[in-house]
């Protein structure tokens, strides 16, 4: 007995050693199981957090940067009326999108719009939408994206300012977030979207942050209300200087700022991809400024405070939709073009045809945000952002300058479409306006200044013993 004890136990040892070397194994696995987990979920925290800070930037280009950029800019009859433009965006584009905006603009859907299945946010909840995002809530992301929303159509009040009523700048900008912005935001980031890169549209046109999206439909369709309206009462005879470059001042300053949310927040995360964004849009910036300064100095001799800042927000528009795409090099030169180029819309061609675009919205943002579009087509790197792959992951060339002469067609019909969108359907909304609540105030009420007509109230009060 002992003896065959004695010559099993070998076998009892190895079958402990086996038996311990899978526990151990097993162990490790799911050691490095949990490891895994953890990093991911610091990712997502560190993802997410980026993207709420972002949306929270994003928001504050609205107000107060771009309530006291604008309202600075206007005569000081008509300073709350503007800023409260800015505001009741933040208020009701808010609503709108809870609503319907977002499932109209990303949910699953056509070519040119999204369905109906997220209407009152239905599905939309805490987990990651892989087409979007891994890493974020899908709920991140929303509200991401509603902040874009928000100031595209608050955009538009630079052109019409001082003299549209309220109620009928209400009306317009609902519809035009249902029959204008969701539709062109769909087909550039949503799913199934006809000019989506990312997700294989057929016309697949690199917008970033939103060139097309925000930037010329606001910046086209500002022109055409201006058109519409007409000008206002004495424009060009007589003078009409902001009342205040020192709010605009400001409000351009809070917009610089905000706008790394607006781009570097367009990475939808926190890595090297949103710090390229970030840098493309500093520099960009910078050399717009210096580029509308340059301009200005070249013509009249001397370089103002509105021109940098115009400058600047124009560098801004320029390289939102190629931050993403573009070395720190490009950005300088797409900055320095743009900034020279909106000065020229805003000094020579404007007073050659003689519209009345108050603030300068398509000066700045549709031409700035055409130009910048085509010139993403042209600067866009592979290596900066591989965008583009062959079906064996292979990276293929992204812009003109890599080779990809073809995407600049690409952009082009992307900044045609924008065009397109944002001409007829602005056109047919000012027209249901018009004929519903009409759309300008009256003579009377023009002179006496929209605060005072429109909302009761005056934003200065010079009396001393107030």
């Amino acid at each position: 007995m002992i003896s065959f004890v004695f010559l099993f136990s070998p076998a009892w040892g190895l079958v402990a050693s086996a038996t311990d070397s899978a526990a151990l194994a097993n162990s490790q696995s799911q050691r490095l199981q949990k490891l895994e987990q953890q990093t991911a979920d610091a990712k997502s925290s560190a993802d997410n957090a980026w993207m709420l800070t972002s949306s929270a930037l994003v928001l504050m280009m609205t107000g107060p940067g771009l309530a006291l950029f604008y309202g600075g800019l206007v005569r000081k009859k008509n300073v709350l009326s503007t800023m409260l433009q800015s505001f009741a965006m933040m208020a009701v584009i808010s609503v709108l999108w809870a609503i319907c905006g977002y499932s109209i603009a990303f949910g699953s859907g056509s070519s040119f719009a999204g369905s109906w299945h997220n209407l009152f946010l239905q599905g939309v909840g805490l987990q990651s939408d892989p087409d979007y995002s891994t890493t974020i809530p899908l709920q991140s992301y929303m509200i991401y994206q509603l902040m874009f929303a928000i100031i595209t159509p608050a955009l538009i009040t630079g052109a019409f300012a001082e003299r549209m009523k309220f109620s009928a700048m209400l009306l317009f900008m609902v519809l035009w977030s249902l029959i204008v912005y969701d539709p062109m935001a769909h087909m550039v980031w949503g799913k199934g979207g006809l000019l989506n890169a990312a997700l294989g549209g057929r016309f697949p046109t690199l917008d970033f942050a939103g060139g097309t999206v925000v930037h010329v439909t606001s910046g086209v369709s500002a022109l055409v209300c201006a058109l519409y309206l007409g000008r206002r009462l004495g424009y060009p005879k007589e003078t009409m200087p902001p009342h205040s470059v020192v709010l605009s001042f400001v409000g351009a300053c809070m917009l610089w700022v905000g706008w790394f949310g607006f781009n570097a927040g367009s990475a939808l995360g926190s890595g090297t991809l949103a710090t390229s964004a970030f840098v493309a849009t500093h520099f960009g910036a910078a050399a717009a400024a210096i580029g509308w300064c340059a301009a200005e100095w070249l013509r009249n001799r001397k370089v103002s405070a509105l021109g940098a800042i115009s400058g600047a927000v124009a560098g801004l528009v320029a390289i939102t939709p190629a931050a993403g795409f573009v070395t720190p090099m490009s950005a300088l030169v797409i900055g320095l073009i743009a900034g020279a180029f909106c000065y020229f819309m805003v000094a020579a061609v404007k007073a050659r045809f003689g519209y009345d675009d108050s603030l300068d919205a398509f000066g700045v943002h549709g031409a700035g945000g055409t130009l910048g579009a085509v010139l993403t087509g042209i600067f866009a790197s592979s290596v900066i952002n591989p965008i583009f792959k062959d079906p064996q992951g292979n990276v293929l060339p992204s812009g003109l300058l890599e080779g990809n002469a073809h995407q600049l067609l690409n952009q082009l019909v992307g900044v045609v479409i924008a065009w397109a969108l944002a001409i007829v359907g602005t056109l047919v909304i000012l027209k249901i306006v018009d004929m519903t609540v009409g759309l300008r105030v009256s003579q009377e009420h023009e002179v006496l200044g929209l605060d005072l007509s429109q909302h009761g109230e005056e934003g200065y009060y010079w009396d001393a013993s107030i």
